[in-house]
């Protein structure tokens, strides 16, 4: 799909729901003093490009949070969007189609992930001017494990192969890889309600790279101490961070 980029706003979306299983609580969990949503959201504030900062969220103690952080919660997530099984562009297309109903001109969406604190706000403003005219701006890392050396698949006959290749090539000869981080998307408006209904790779996507310590999503309590980790080493020190 194509279409003429639109004109409006550019608006930051987190997406936050109450319930985790991988650890409970989460989004509000204290991270080097303050809630987990409250680093993404000082990240969004801190960048000029932005000019508002929404909270989809199904949780009303989310929803304090993130006011008390600075973002804005226009009202709690409907039920049918808060399952394990809603899928997370459906839920940014329903924030961005409320707003738009209140008179908002919306012409991109920077969607943050909330358990990505160590994103900062250049990160960001660097997404935001990567490439300007693509559909879809996503955060990569680069890949610790490469298709044509050491990623297999395994086989009908219970064998594993590698996944591209044959294994003759020079690293330096096959093309770099990136693991999608989650941390930053840069929607294009029509871009996102197209991708809304048919999937995020029916758009033309295109990379920002990050630093591999940058990368983390936490999802577990052992990813969240590495976590604290990494951000107490790389910007605790005094660093400028949001």
């Amino acid at each position: 799909m194509s279409a003429p980029a639109a004109t409006g706003r550019t608006i930051a979306t987190i997406c936050a729901r109450g319930g985790s299983k991988g650890l409970p609580g989460k989004n509000i969990r204290a991270f080097a003093g303050r809630p987990l949503i409250a680093h993404t959201i000082a990240d969004a504030l801190g960048c000029a490009d932005i000019d508002g900062v929404y909270v989809s969220t199904d949780d009303d103690r989310i929803a304090d949070a993130a006011r008390a952080a600075g973002a804005t919660v226009p009202y709690l997530r409907p039920a049918e969007l808060a399952t394990d099984q809603a899928g997370k562009l459906p839920v940014i297309e329903h924030l961005v189609a409320q707003l738009e109903k209140q008179g908002e001109r919306i012409a991109r969406i920077v969607d943050l992930q909330p358990t990505s604190p160590l994103r900062e706000s250049s990160d960001i403003a660097a997404a935001l001017r990567a490439q300007p005219d693509a559909q879809l701006v996503v955060s990569v890392g680069e890949a610790a494990d490469n298709p044509y050396f050491n990623l297999v698949e395994q086989g009908a006959d219970g064998l594993v192969r590698l996944s591209k290749g044959d294994g003759a090539a020079r690293r330096q000869d096959v093309p770099a890889v990136f693991a999608l981080n989650g941390s930053i998307y840069v929607w294009q408006r029509a871009a996102l309600a197209h991708a809304a209904v048919h999937g995020l790779w029916s758009v033309t996507v295109a990379p920002y790279v990050m630093p591999r310590w940058k990368c983390v999503d936490i999802d577990t309590l052992e990813d969240f101490e590495y976590a604290q980790w990494l951000y107490h080493r790389h910007l605790g020190q005094g660093a400028s961070h949001g």
